[in-house]
């Protein structure tokens, strides 16, 4: 029987379903089983939070899919999973209308200074402040998307219905095939919203840092539901602090990577006392009908490699791995 590894909680039918295909084993909860006591058995990763690293793919002799469950796949250690003959997988897509409605819940959160108003509201303050609470409307401002991929190009079009501009940017799409490309610096200077839709790649880490932010116009604000590095956070600190940025709303920070626990702690302690600032807990894709929708894809993926079968979304190609 095989042994699948589910890292972080998933979607309970979905969980059930993988309990279809093997023995499946918790690396969450009451009864959490690490990574460690089942590495030379499991023969497939759930992975949804956490890391899978070098050294664990080169620990596992039976592993044959790390399956994603998202799009992103910068916790996975591909290229060691290519050496070691192991698929690694991503659910492209199927988180797309969650993340795209996380973009507009954050961004009307900001133009409507809705934390304030709830606390001050929370606080007995019901009209004492009205005038500290005077939003901005989204119609006839300009947004810019920085990759317009799957879920950049369908952010587009519900800007488009809010009555916004749209511009994006992105090197894979030929700058003449669509009249609203323009290079990346233009979008910093244009872009009344800047909203972030690419991977974390050696190219696009720390893609907003000091020089771009001070390229962006007066009084923007800044979307990031991408991955917390492609910004430099201690420079979308200062831009806030300073009133260059009027807000910003990041789903993802930095600190996912170094301390789940307390993510303020650690590398930007200033990041918890910015009030111009939304932070959700990556939560982006995390609706009901998207944790389905990707824990599917996932599992599908798992379920065809051990049949013996190539699965449907591939981050890599490995060669055939051998038991003896």
């Amino acid at each position: 029987m095989s042994l699948i590894y589910v890292t972080s909680p998933i979607h309970p039918t979905v969980l059930a379903r993988l309990a279809e295909l093997g023995e499946v084993c918790l690396g969450y909860g009451s009864n959490a089983v690490g990574y460690d006591e089942v590495r030379n058995q499991v023969d497939a990763v759930f992975l949804r939070g956490g890391h899978i690293s070098a050294e664990m793919i080169a620990a596992s002799p039976k592993l044959r899919i790390v399956a994603r469950h998202g799009a992103g796949y910068d916790n996975v250690d591909y290229q060691a999973a290519q050496t070691h003959g192991v698929w690694v997988t991503n659910t492209p897509g199927a988180n797309q209308r969650s993340v795209i409605e996380h973009v507009f819940a954050l961004l009307l959160s900001l133009c409507r200074k809705l934390p304030m108003a709830s606390e001050q509201t929370r606080n007995g303050n019901w009209a004492q402040d009205r005038l500290a609470l005077t939003g901005i409307e989204l119609e006839g401002r300009t947004l810019g998307l920085v990759g317009f991929g799957n879920i950049g190009s369908s952010v587009a079009p519900v800007a488009e219905a809010f009555g916004m501009k749209v511009i994006f940017t992105d090197p894979a799409i030929d700058p003449g095939s669509d009249s609203r490309w323009v290079d990346f610096d233009t979008l910093l200077a244009t872009a009344d919203v800047v909203s972030l839709h690419v991977p974390l790649l050696a190219t696009t880490r720390n893609l907003l840092g000091t020089r771009e932010f001070a390229k962006m116009k007066d009084g923007a604000m800044l979307i990031n539901t991408s991955r917390g590095g492609v910004v430099n956070e201690a420079a979308m600190i200062n831009a806030l602090n300073s009133g260059k940025l009027a807000g910003a709303g990041a789903d993802v920070l930095n600190a996912e990577n170094i301390d789940m626990i307390n993510p303020f702690d650690h590398p930007t302690p200033d990041i918890a006392n910015t009030p111009n600032l939304i932070v959700t807990a990556h939560v982006a894709g995390q609706t009901d009908e998207s944790l389905m929708r990707v824990g599917m894809s996932a599992l599908e993926a798992i379920a065809a490699v051990l049949n013996g079968e190539a699965p449907a979304h591939p981050v890599n190609k490995p060669a055939p791995k051998s038991f003896s």
